[in-house]
């Protein structure tokens, strides 16, 4: 089941796999890892399998959010499913919101817990005989996991070497360490997503790179002294098809919670340029927590003005000429100006977008060039404005 790219197994040799067992047993079947992260679905055609009472709460939760609550996960592990060896019969609990008994498969791997296969059970239910040769098959599920655990673990260090390193020498090592852990697959077309501030406060706190789809290898990597970003690198099958990375990334978002952003950077071939790559996402990231309209995900290429934005020091100072306007005493007016100007100046546009008469716009208006000593018919004078009030949004 090793593919010729590398030790990674795709989603593909899950599938296989989960579908065997659901042949066998004659019943879908769902694989996850020990964290209750469905990996894949395997549907199988029977009338049975079409049930609408097959999809009780627990089951549809599962799917569709492709995870389970810390709730059902403690409820399911007092059946003993972390230790068992065999297979494990889990009764109807409707108050649990399991409305079907279930069969729980121990995915293990040289006595360690990787994941759990999980069918319905029926009345009467497989036979041992079936039951033992879905065991079989979960052994080779286990092993399938075993290996690309240690390969995202190495990954993972390689990973944020590259996105940490000084620009030089220990950049280039870097870049070639995960190159040869790659093998021919770093040749191929790549991009970066960045989403933050991701909640960790643990370097490696962070999800397998196998419940991600697309994802080659994922890593935290240091956002701010209060926080952590999560950085994954994602393998495209064309530079103009960017959708494994959006889609990846939204699906971290899900993860991240409502106050975080994703950036994804441009397709590199290769991964000799993933310095500027991360830079490029990191930079998305931040336009959107800036300006959320952006988002919640937002490439690179989209960003506008916060592309030369991101690029100033973080502790560059305000132009003196703002410093008063972006006061707190003065947000109304800021935020007319701002507005304005990202109307190209255009006075009825603007007092329809603030909902305001255009003698209340003039008269905001002249107030800011009071406070600024601008000019607002100077173009040089409207974009260092217009500059300063998007910067400080970062």
């Amino acid at each position: 089941m090793t593919s010729e790219a590398g030790p990674f197994k795709s989603t593909g040799d899950y599938q296989e796999l989960v579908d065997e067992i659901s042949g066998l047993l004659g019943a879908p079947a769902t694989l996850e890892n020990r964290d209750f992260e469905l990996i894949v679905f395997g549907a199988y055609d029977s009338e049975g399998a079409l049930d609408p009472s097959a999809l009780d709460p627990v089951r549809a939760r599962s799917i569709l959010t492709r995870r389970s609550t810390t709730a059902v996960r403690e409820w399911f592990e007092g059946f003993g499913i972390t230790r068992a060896t065999g297979p494990v019969r889990i009764p109807p609990t409707p108050a649990a919101g399991v409305l079907r008994g279930r069969i729980c498969l121990p995915v293990r791997h040289r006595g360690v817990a990787l994941g759990y296969v999980w069918l319905l059970d029926g009345d009467p239910g497989p036979t041992d005989a079936q039951l033992s040769a879905a065991m079989t098959v979960a052994s080779r599920i286990g092993a399938l996991l075993a290996d690309e655990a240690q390969a995202g673990a190495d990954l993972t260090r390689e990973l944020r070497a590259v996105l940490t390193a000084e620009r030089g020498w220990e950049r280039d090592m870097a870049v070639a360490e995960l190159r040869t852990a790659l093998g021919p697959r770093g040749d191929g077309v790549h991009t970066v997503v960045c989403v933050a501030p991701w909640p960790s406060t643990h370097p490696e706190d962070a999800p397998s790179f196998r419940t991600v789809p697309g994802a080659t290898a994922l890593c935290t990597v240091p956002w701010s002294a209060a926080g952590q970003t999560l950085a994954l690198l994602v393998r495209l099958r064309s530079a103009d098809v960017p959708a494994p990375a959006l889609a990846a990334a939204a699906r971290l978002l899900e993860r991240a919670g409502a106050h975080a952003a994703a950036g994804v950077a441009g397709p590199r071939t290769g991964l000799s340029d993933l310095g500027t790559a991360w830079r490029e996402a990191s930079a998305a990231a931040r336009a959107v927590l800036a300006e959320p309209r952006l988002g919640p995900v937002a490439e690179w290429r989209s960003i506008g003005p916060y592309r030369l934005l991101t690029a100033l020091p973080p502790e560059a100072p305000q132009d003196p000429a703002v410093r008063t306007l972006l006061s707190p005493a003065h947000r109304e007016l800021a935020h007319t100006a701002e507005v304005f100007l990202d109307c190209a100046g255009q006075a009825g546009r603007t007092a329809a977008e603030l909902g305001i008469h255009r003698q209340t716009l003039y008269y905001r208006l002249s107030r800011v060039e009071k406070l600024t000593g601008l000019d607002l018919d100077d173009g040089e004078d409207r974009l260092l404005l217009h500059m300063a009030l998007k910067g400080a949004r970062l």
